[in-house]
């Protein structure tokens, strides 16, 4: 069994630095506008890609020249006698992808007089290869089509096709990435002060002390250390490799979790929202305990929520919108249960995470595919938004992963009254790290790890507000709760000494001192 493993392994790398001694290809997206002769004219663009060595495409539509559409799907067109003559003459033509080169279609094509060649093709969109040179002598447009866009075509527009082909330049910004950037920033803001108002209530809990034990033991249950840390670095590299190995199945697994996570987290953000309104509030009772009758519409609600988008996961006209929304449920709940205990975890954790999202995030293409993102569709038209996939898109673990540092500072400002400066201080150099990622996704035009940007913007900010307040070393160790249940027991504590029927309340100041420097 280790032998097989350890071949694929091997041809996994070999496959690796092949890559990297091929020469680029410069492979081109284009759109093809097709419009029909009905009244009124319908039009429809598909997705093409070839080669820039080869042809330049007009940058726009009213450049470009239509051509009749010569349907001959029926050939591979890997010579000349496939086709009678004049059939090609000053037409686009389209024709299958064969064992032929691109170079002899080219030829046959432009010999027969056709003004244009796409080649349609049932596998995958596979770039043209062929040398600069071989095509000095060919001067007709070489494209490649999937043989399901003709069919569709057809199908739309009729027999009597007329089709051009066009590629307009990329846009530099898309408008969607403002739409990112407002769910990021409000989903990390609004976790971190989540946290905050929830350390808050433990911290102003009046319970008697085994009711507080109680508290600080659950509290403990969802609190990161150093070693949970590096578990769950290594748990998300081993899934992420199995995912690799074994997408076809665990992908399944991962929606599954999704959407139970993603149903609980909902129904968690909406029930303490709900549980500020002061009516509705009728019970009933079941297995001895009394349930708010409100809080079983809600479940039913957030798991039917989840089920819907379980179904119909693949209709992108609507379906982002309700993968966002438990998305960013997810993403709240996530930040205010889980706690970092000090800033060294929150290093430790960031740190690690850093350097397995800019080692994943250039060889896992497939995880798009997955629920694990924030998804917005582009605003901008080009043929990205054909060709490629017309989302941008945001990992959950880029709000989550700075999230629990937020998180983290406004609890730190809770337990020490330091008027929310860490909470605000974080949540500002997130917002500066998601314009970098942007500006750097401009420039570069290629997907970036964004966690590139957001910690070291994010530490390295927080670290400075410790520095400047000196309160580093507090900082880096954190309050343990112990402190914390401690610090309330002593701050609520009063005397009270009864005289006849007159009560004295003595009130008692007590200096702390931090058990834990």
């Amino acid at each position: 069994r280790q032998r097989p493993r350890k071949m694929r392994a091997a041809g996994l790398l070999c496959a690796a630095l092949w890559g990297l001694l091929l020469p680029p290809i410069n492979a081109d997206e284009g759109i093809l506008h097709a419009s029909g002769n009905g009244v009124p004219p319908v039009t429809k663009d598909y997705c093409i890609v070839y080669n820039s060595n080869w042809i330049s495409l007009p940058n726009s539509l009213n450049n470009a020249t239509f051509r009749t559409l010569e349907n001959l799907t029926s050939t591979v067109l890997c010579n000349s006698s496939e086709v009678p003559s004049g059939l090609m003459k000053d037409k686009a033509v389209v024709v299958m992808r064969g064992n032929c080169t691109f170079l002899e279609k080219a030829r046959i094509a432009q010999r027969s007089g056709a003004k244009m060649l796409l080649i349609a093709s049932k596998a995958r969109l596979a770039p043209p290869s062929d040398n600069k040179t071989d095509f000095e002598n060919v001067t007709l447009p070489v494209a490649l089509i999937r043989y399901n866009d003709i069919v569709d075509m057809q199908l739309t527009l009729g027999n009597d096709i007329n089709v051009t082909l066009y590629s307009p330049p990329l846009p530099e910004f898309d408008c969607s990435m403002v739409v990112i950037f407002l769910i990021a920033v409000f989903t990390v803001a609004l976790g971190g002060y989540w946290s905050g108002v929830a350390e808050l209530e433990n911290l102003k809990a009046t319970a008697s002390p085994g009711e507080r034990e109680t508290r600080r033991k659950k509290e403990e249950n969802v609190t990161f250390t150093p070693l949970t840390v590096i578990l769950f670095v290594v748990i998300c590299c081993v899934m992420l490799v199995l995912l690799y190995f074994f997408y076809k199945w665990l992908v399944y697994v991962i929606i599954s979790v999704f959407c139970l996570a993603s149903a609980t987290s909902l129904y968690n953000c909406l029930a303490a929202l709900i549980g500020e309104i002061p009516f509705g509030q009728c019970r009933i009772t079941c297995c001895n305990k009394n349930i708010e009758v409100r809080l079983i519409f809600l479940a039913a609600f957030c798991i039917a929520a989840a089920v819907v988008w379980a179904v119909f996961r693949n209709e992108d006209r609507w379906a982002w919108i309700l993968q966002d929304i438990l998305g960013v449920a997810f993403c709240l709940n996530f930040i205010k249960t889980l706690k970092m205990p000090n800033f060294k975890s929150c290093v430790i954790l960031l740190g690690l995470l850093l350097l397995y999202d800019v080692f994943f995030v250039f060889i896992t293409p497939f995880i798009t595919k997955l629920p694990v993102v924030i998804r917005v569709p582009r605003l901008e038209y080009s043929a990205a938004t054909l060709c490629d996939m017309p989302f941008s898109l945001l990992g959950f673990g880029d709000i989550i992963v700075p999230g629990l540092l937020v998180a983290y500072c406004r609890r730190f400002d809770v337990q020490t009254s330091s008027s929310s400066v860490y909470y605000i201080s974080c949540t500002i150099a997130y917002a500066v790290g998601m314009v970098l990622t942007f500006i750097v996704l401009a420039l570069m035009k290629m997907g970036q790890p964004a966690l590139l940007y957001l910690v070291p913007c994010t530490l390295i900010t927080s670290s400075l507000v410790a520095w400047r307040r000196k309160e580093m070393k507090k900082f880096w160790k954190g309050s343990n709760y112990q402190v914390a249940f401690a610090f309330i027991q002593l701050l609520d504590y009063k005397a009270k000494a009864y005289s006849g029927s007159q009560m004295v309340v003595i009130s008692v100041n007590v200096k702390l001192q931090s058990c834990s420097s």
